[in-house]
């Protein structure tokens, strides 16, 4: 994108090559360092690790907090921010986009930290019931969402993640999730009813159920109340138990309970099609896991390291001379914008950093110039 400009003569273009080649490889170097140190402090605490565990080291808890302290660093490095504990728990008090109702136990997790990238304003239209209504509702939405879980040294293998051993450190990322279904991105997420869903199920079950009591077990239940009354001394009037008596009872506990069993069924299979819409939406949003996602964020963050210094040193060279960090600053954003239609802000600091440390870049009374590749 830079290059396509033709904003700087064959000379110096010559020169932005050499630095830019210069950038990339002194990333490669540190990151390749970095990835084989992750690795190697993630290993013990992997879910998915296949190979032999051997006690070689430091102890899995001070890996952890070694891979908390990198993984920390590392999101900042890939433009991530942290979404606080007040944030995350305004999260899960949200409702849910997806008409599903979600809980979350928190106590299952020792250490729970979540990263986003890329936060958007969006909106969508939802509908109710037979779409007889139709709601316009505000969330912010995140491209890209990572979650580092650490499972309780106790955790019980009766809540369903008996696949995560205690004390393992579980990663995950996703991308485009709305802020109010967080939730949905743990492991141990239950489904449950909302108050509109248990009234559509109850309000149509007690009316068939009234029908079946005054239709289908009226004999049975004036039967019933004869036997009742006779064995309290409320009648003295005997109720013979022959044969179609029995018969008739019998059919009255069958009617009863085909009605229960239906309506247990109802229940289930509307709980079910909610499980469903929530499996089927997280198969389209996890992008990678564990291991998987510090490969990821380790590629996001070398590139987006690089991408930052020579979008710096690009709009340097392209200056008439030595310019301000603010005006490098404007230059650089206004150019996202007019050309390629993107409204950012540009960390110029950060960039002026790197580029002051791979000497490429020196400040003096706050104005920046170009320095050559070193040889």
């Amino acid at each position: 994108m830079c290059r396509a400009e033709g904003r700087l003569n064959d000379e110096a273009l010559g020169r932005f090559d050499q630095a830019a080649a210069y950038i990339q490889q002194s990333f490669k170097d540190e990151f390749h360092t970095l990835r084989n140190e992750l690795k190697n402090i993630y290993f013990p605490l992997d879910p998915d690790a296949d190979t032999r565990q051997v006690e070689i080291g430091s102890k899995a808890s001070e890996g952890d907090q070694s891979l908390v302290s990198k993984l920390e660093t590392l999101l900042e490095r890939a433009n991530y921010e942290r979404v606080g504990p007040e944030a995350l728990a305004a999260a899960m008090e949200s409702a849910s986009l997806f008409h599903i109702r979600l809980a979350v136990d928190m106590e299952d997790y020792a250490e729970v930290l979540l990263y986003t990238r890329g936060a958007s304003a969006r909106s969508e239209v939802l509908t109710g019931p037979l779409g007889l209504w139709k709601k316009a509702v505000s969330f912010v939405n995140y491209d890209r969402v990572v979650l580092y879980l650490r499972f309780k040294d106790d955790i019980e293998d009766n809540k369903g993640m008996a696949s995560y051993r205690p004390g393992a450190v579980m990663l995950k990322l996703f991308q485009n999730v709305p802020d109010a279904d967080l939730e949905m991105l743990f492991p141990n997420t239950r489904v449950g009813m909302r108050l509109r869903d248990k009234l559509m199920i109850g309000i149509p079950a007690l009316i068939s159920g009234g029908i079946v009591l005054t239709t289908k077990l009226g004999a049975t239940l004036v039967l019933l109340g004869s036997l009742i009354g006779f064995w309290l001394g409320m009648s003295s009037e005997a109720v013979t138990l022959d044969r179609n008596a029995v018969l008739a009872l019998l059919a009255g506990a069958g009617t009863l309970g085909a009605y229960f069993w239906k309506q247990f069924s109802s229940f289930k299979n509307r709980k079910l099609r909610f499980t469903e819409a929530l499996t089927r939406n997280l198969y389209f949003k996890l992008l990678d896991n564990n291991s998987g996602v510090l490969l990821r964020i380790l590629d996001d963050a070398e590139e987006s390291e690089i991408k930052e210094s020579v979008l710096a040193l690009y709009f340097m060279m392209a200056s008439p001379g030595p310019i301000a960090a603010a005006a490098l600053d404007q230059d650089i954003e206004r150019w996202f914008d007019q050309r390629w239609g993107y409204q950012m802000d540009f960390e110029i600091a950060d960039a002026l950093d790197k580029l002051e440390y791979l000497g490429l870049a020196k400040c003096q009374n706050g104005i920046w110039q170009v320095l050559p590749v070193s040889a």
